[in-house]
């Protein structure tokens, strides 16, 4: 997985429709409100009004996840971080979450009700953990 990036979203939260919209800039780069619009649209069974894609577009810049540059009429909305990135920021501020209970019996109580697969991945944690300290204890 990708190191923690440096820069981070003003807000983390997204909304459902936040987060469509989001995925949408990410797999195409750069996008404008028609285009998201448009594969909103594509699915016969979906409505919203192009308004509404502008105004989520604008809520995603406002929250730090999203920048709008002007190409001559036309605004073209780009990710701030790659979807990878968010994945780290996301998942390193959910372990600290868990970790902020601050009771190692809680911890130990969750660690036990884990399946053996479950415990594989953490012991394998572990050891990437330890090898990451060691690499900048050697440093």
């Amino acid at each position: 997985m990708a190191p923690l990036p440096e820069y981070r979203p003003k807000q983390m939260s997204v909304g459902p429709l936040e987060a469509e919209i989001l995925n949408i800039v990410w797999e195409l780069g750069s996008a404008t409100v028609k285009d998201v619009h448009d594969r909103i649209l594509a699915d016969p069974n979906r409505e919203l009004a192009y308004t509404s894609v502008t105004t989520v577009l604008r809520r995603l810049t406002d929250k730090g996840w999203l920048a709008c540059d002007k190409k001559g009429r036309a605004f073209y909305w780009r990710p701030l971080l790659s979807k990878q990135q968010a994945e780290v920021i996301k998942a390193h501020e959910q372990l600290h979450r868990f970790l902020a209970v601050g009771n190692p019996d809680v911890v130990a109580a969750f660690a036990d009700s884990l399946d053996e697969a479950a415990s594989e991945q953490i012991e394998a944690i572990a050891k990437r953990i330890q090898a990451a300290r060691q690499a900048r204890e050697g440093q």
